[in-house]
């Protein structure tokens, strides 16, 4: 009898020993501004979660206000001992550049950019957003009734070109007698200033725009509060806003972050030195013109358009074959 109270004993701490082991995994999130109500940052943090869910590990999330903080934030996580830190956005890739060569025991995962000359501990995951912005435009260009569309996006750098520039190729396709206005949020803080996006918004819409793009991160609400003021039609980027602004978004080209995090940290977790590019073929970019299964409650008006979705959901097809090849406008720049 003694002898098996001690067997089961050592079966129990061997099995909370292994319990122990299996949490002692610490994922980290750092972002580069505070979350709030940015949908991107939150498909990162949601992604994050879902990876430690599956991976069995902690999870924790450091937001960031300033390029100092990013910094510390990073050193923090390493610091912490985290396994992995996930990073969305071009402001880490000087810090990543700065400190991964210094830390060889954490892994460090890129989202949405990438760095050249990578070490091994260095990981990126990127978007072909300008498949998506692409099918967007080719809406915009058959749907406009003024002649003129236009998108409004954060800041003027060539990673941003994949929005702006593949919604102007896709207007160009199906509309070439339509104009394309962009404008750039700019200031002191693109990616989080609703106001100045708000204001470029009413000013495109005042020089003719009918259908404005919104890729401005956090000041997407700003446009959208424009849209339901002045009338126009709205398109929008990551996640579907469309039952937040009712009657006025077209429809949304759809970057799953989150997904991207959670395949990424899984092949990173086999060994693997990571560099995925996600498009359409691949999941991680689409439109709600092309989820047949949401579009119906998706509250978008390209649901009024068939004649438009069996347009887009043909180009769509012919970009995933491959027989349509659309070109990168981050590096036309």
């Amino acid at each position: 009898m003694r002898l098996r109270k001690t067997l089961l004993a050592a079966g129990v701490a061997a099995l909370v020993s292994g319990a122990a082991a299996a949490q002692e995994r610490l994922f980290v999130y750092v972002s580069p501004d505070p979350i709030g109500v940015n949908a991107f940052l939150q498909l990162g943090q949601e992604g994050i979660q879902a990876a430690g869910e599956q991976y069995d590990a902690e999870v924790r999330t450091f937001e960031s206000r300033t390029a100092a903080e990013r910094l510390d934030n990073v050193n923090a996580a390493v610091n912490e001992g985290a396994d992995i830190v996930a990073l969305l956005g071009f402001e880490f890739n000087d810090i990543v550049r700065q400190i991964a060569p210094t830390a060889p025991d954490t892994q460090f995962l890129i989202v949405d950019q990438c760095i050249d000359d990578r070490p091994e501990n260095v990981h990126c995951a990127v978007f072909r957003e300008y498949e998506a912005s692409y099918l967007l435009g080719v809406e915009a260009g058959l749907l406009t009734e003024s002649g003129r569309v236009g998108v409004v996006a954060a800041l003027d750098i060539p990673f941003l070109h994949r929005h702006t520039d593949g919604f102007a190729q896709g207007v160009e396709a199906v509309a070439p007698e339509v104009a394309v206005d962009v404008r750039w949020v700019g200031g002191e803080n693109p990616f989080a200033d609703p106001v100045r996006a708000k204001e470029q918004a009413v000013a495109m819409h005042a020089a003719g725009a009918d259908y404005i793009l919104s890729a401005t991160s956090g000041g997407d609400f700003g446009v959208f509060e424009a849209a339901e003021e002045e009338g126009f039609k709205a398109f929008t980027v990551d996640v579907n806003h469309c039952p937040t602004v009712p009657g006025h978004i077209t429809d949304v080209m759809l970057k799953r972050v989150d997904n991207a995090v959670v395949q990424a940290i899984g092949a990173i977790l086999e060994g693997e030195q990571v560099m995925m590019s996600l498009g359409l073929a691949e999941g991680g970019m689409s439109a709600l013109a092309l989820e047949e299964d949401r579009l119906a409650d998706s509250q978008c008006l390209i649901a009024e358009h068939p004649e438009v979705i069996e347009k887009v959901r043909s180009i769509a097809a012919q970009i995933k074959d491959g027989s349509l090849e659309l070109q990168d406008p981050m590096f036309a720049q």
